[in-house]
């Protein structure tokens, strides 16, 4: 029988107008991380970094198990975040000032919060940018990675009010002495027996470039299984009605974990990541593409009090359909802007962990 009382219990989810500088929110369904969960996303992208793979190595660095791969760990932690934020979004455009603060191990619950830090309407009318700033908590209250992205999210009332217009003020790098670096743990001796490369810290040099050899095509089984490990419900990567291409896109996260898992080779002593200073998802991604990866040192900091452990600050570039030949290829500056290859699909850098010579 019809009750015409009956209420819509499903979210709407916020559209650009529900926003406001200072609103917080705190996501639902903290996550327990698992074993199972690593296993599952070493098939989905191929990840092979040894502290996240091997509990002897990890072990005997210090630390008191296999860690959390950071990308898996940073995807479930943002996937928090969607239903409240960009539920609604029409694109992930970027990320800024992301720390991995802790390491996590398997049984470590995360849950997730993140605050408007800025709004800036579009010139149509429809749509704006929402910059966010979120923190990562573990089951002891622990920030575990901090980190702002913006989005860019649709209006539901074209006739709200254009809100003022707040653009927050990011730092372009993190710094080497605001880098987390667990005391405990120690990369003297490292065995480069275990990652299958002798290239330390120290090997690496400022403005070097690998393109690195391998590619990989991501199967619509693929990406689809990782963003529901990721527990990340945005309509545009299952909904093919909901994408304004037509057909659903790759969760840019995914992609950002294929071009990682690319990179080992060449990399293979990067052990975590420390920072994400930036990053741009510059064209779409779709399944059926074949995605390739190449990186170029752009820096290379000493950790301060700290003789055993470098930071490499890189460039990783994922492209889609055939390599480049190199990085200059990627993007040019047209007006004092950046115009992307139509091939390129991921522009982010970060800074890694390395091993120095003894």
């Amino acid at each position: 029988m019809h009750n015409s009382n009956a209420t819509n219990k499903s979210p709407r989810g916020n559209f650009f107008e529900d926003f406001h500088i200072g609103q917080v929110f705190h996501h639902a369904t903290p996550r327990t991380i698992s074993d199972g969960d690593s296993a599952l996303y070493i098939a989905l992208t191929g990840a092979r970094q040894v502290i996240h793979s091997a509990q002897p190595v990890a072990h005997a660095m210090g630390y008191k198990n296999r860690t959390i791969d950071d990308l898996l760990a940073f995807h479930m932690a943002l996937g928090k975040t969607v239903p409240d934020i960009s539920i609604n979004a029409i694109a992930n455009l970027g990320y800024a000032q992301v720390k991995f603060v802790k390491p996590i191990y398997a049984g470590d619950t995360i849950s997730s919060t993140s605050t408007v830090v800025g709004l800036k309407q579009n010139s149509d009318g429809k749509s704006g940018i929402v910059y966010v700033q979120c923190e990562a908590l573990n089951q002891d209250h622990q920030v575990v990675i901090s980190w702002v992205r913006w989005v860019m999210v649709r209006k539901n009332d074209t006739n709200a009010p254009t809100p003022e217009t707040v653009l927050p003020t990011l730092d372009t790098v993190v710094q080497a002495k605001d880098l987390d670096i667990p005391h405990d743990v120690e990369y003297n001796g490292f065995d480069t027996s275990m990652t299958g490369s002798d290239f330390l810290w120290d090997d690496y040099n400022v403005g070097e470039e690998i393109a690195h050899p391998s590619g990989m095509t991501i199967d619509e089984s693929d990406h689809t299984l990782a963003t529901k490990l990721y527990q990340n419900p945005a309509r545009l990567h299952f909904d093919a009605s909901k994408s304004t291409y037509n057909k659903r896109l790759v969760f840019g996260g995914h992609v950002m974990s294929v071009c990682r898992a690319l990179s080992y080779e060449g990399l293979e002593n990067a052990l975590s990541i420390a920072a994400i200073n930036g990053g741009a998802h510059c064209n779409p991604t779709f399944g059926g593409d074949t995605i390739y990866a190449h990186s170029a040192v752009l820096d290379r900091f000493e950790i301060p009090g700290r003789k055993d452990v470098g930071a490499l600050r890189l460039r990783l570039i994922g492209v889609k359909g055939a390599p480049l030949k190199s990085i200059a290829e990627a993007s040019s500056n047209v007006d004092g802007k950046r115009s992307y290859n139509p091939n390129v699909v991921l522009d982010l850098d970060y800074t890694v962990l390395m091993p120095r010579k003894s």
